[in-house]
């Protein structure tokens, strides 16, 4: 059969997930590769290299006083990072919601999905050309590639629903970010080679950075390929689904039609919370970690590639108690055990790094779980045929507002000039989520969907 006519022949969006086996389990491992390309990204840009470089950068272009002036704003260099991820995400909120109702209107998610990838590898492998004092350039770049794999997360988690099954999806979810978490070690790796050994490969410590910057966009761009050969588009169910309109019409629409379900936004708005202390967590260990505690850029990767060799571990294992105790019940647990690694933290004494490797594998064991259960248990809460545009609401949760965590840990940074104030600020999150979290009646929630309830959830 064709390639065009098996996509004529798909199901229309808002249909169960394939019947055969066979084709889901295809399906889904060209799945599980969006996370092995893009986490890289994540994990060697914005978690190791990119905030302790750009605020050496910021630094360099720097008056007297520390501070840099980007339009006449007078911002500390130490801040410039966090508010950047700030920025970015800002942008992401705008762009999520409005690509999203287009997937979904369309019924084509893979050209977009292609589209924001390659915008995105392009920005990251553009990254090289980041040097000297060109603070604004590392900014610039950070945005559009942040923003870019935002848009991206809203379509690759809007295949969720339609190629598992909702008994699958917890297992689903948990093997999508253990292929990213491993991929993301094994670049590590490959990082920690070319930067430790720098010099016997006759480059300076800042061409190193920048190599390994520029090579998390290559990757990405690389194994994007292989989603976008097995994913496949879904036709969209006719009646009252014409082309899309006004990307802020759909926006509004979208916002009217999540008003009908409270009890998803519900969860949406206690997943907001708590997660916005998580990418607030991973976006600003390195930062922490060397201006505050005093740690070189080894320590900092080879902390960071413990967190993603435990993370596997973690993403599985806790997929493996929510078939016991339930997804809801282990992510409540697995905040605690946020709280208390950032009250450890703060108190963590600078110079030491056994330490930092302590609180770095403590964030390995709760971080993959965390983020893969809360994916899998929203899927259950999505009604069908709107999966991209539900999709595009979690992913302002998970990246598009996660703007808060960032412009306050930049805020008590700019007041205090002091990371441990800022550091332990990211609490108050943990703390308001699990609140919430916990108040939210997700049987109920996912009957009112109109989904099968599955027996443990």
């Amino acid at each position: 059969m064709s390639a065009e006519t098996a996509d004529a022949a798909e199901p229309a969006q808002g249909t169960p997930a394939a019947a055969d086996p066979g084709e889901r389990r295809r399906e889904q491992r060209g799945w599980y590769f969006y996370d092995f390309a893009c986490s890289v990204y994540s994990t060697s840009v914005v978690t190791v290299f990119l905030g302790p470089y750009l605020t050496s950068v910021a630094k360099a272009a720097a008056d007297a006083d520390g501070y840099v002036r980007p339009l006449g704003i007078p911002i500390r260099a130490g801040s410039l990072f966090a508010y950047t991820i700030s920025a970015s995400l800002v942008v992401a909120v705008i762009l999520m919601p409005i690509v999203g109702a287009a997937a979904d209107r369309t019924g084509r998610k893979k050209p977009l999905l292609a589209a924001a990838a390659y915008v995105g590898a392009t920005a990251t492998a553009a990254m090289f050309f980041l040097d000297g004092t060109r603070y604004l350039l590392g900014a610039f770049l950070l945005i559009v590639a942040n923003a870019a794999i935002s848009v991206s997360m809203v379509l690759y988690n809007a295949y969720l629903p339609q190629i598992a099954e909702p008994d699958e999806r917890d297992a689903v979810s948990s093997r999508g970010w253990a292929f990213g978490y491993t991929s993301g070690a094994l670049v590590l790796v490959l990082n920690l080679i070319l930067y430790t050994g720098h010099d016997s490969f006759g480059l300076s410590e800042s061409d190193a950075v920048r190599i390994c910057l520029a090579s998390a966009g290559v990757w990405w761009g690389a194994f994007t390929v292989v989603p976008l050969r097995r994913l496949r588009d879904r036709r969209v169910a006719p009646g009252g689904r014409g082309a899309v309109g006004s990307g802020w019409r759909q926006l509004m629409a979208t916002l009217r039609d999540m008003r009908r379900h409270p009890l998803t936004l519900s969860f949406l708005l206690a997943y907001l919370v708590y997660n916005d202390g998580v990418q607030t967590v991973i976006s600003q260990a390195s930062v922490y970690g060397s201006e505050e505690l005093g740690l070189d850029q080894t320590t900092l990767i080879t902390a960071v590639l413990l967190v993603q060799i435990l993370a596997v571990a973690g993403a599985l294992g806790m997929g493996r108690l929510a078939r016991v105790y339930g997804a809801k019940h282990t992510i409540l647990a697995s905040l605690v055990v946020w709280t208390a690694i950032l009250v450890a933290g703060y108190f963590l004494p600078a110079d030491a790094p056994v330490f930092f490797y302590a609180l770095a594998a403590a964030i390995g064991l709760v971080l993959g779980g965390s983020q893969a259960l809360s994916r899998s248990l929203y899927s259950h809460l999505v009604p069908r045929g709107k999966e991209a545009e539900y999709f595009s609401a979690y992913e302002m949760s998970d990246r598009g507002l996660s703007w808060l965590g960032p412009l306050v840990f930049g805020l008590a940074y700019q007041l205090t000039g002091s990371y441990r104030d800022a550091i332990i600020s990211l609490v108050i999150f943990f703390v308001a989520g699990s609140v919430l979290l916990a108040r939210v009646p997700v049987r109920q929630a996912v009957a009112a969907a109109g989904n099968p309830v599955p027996e443990r959830i």
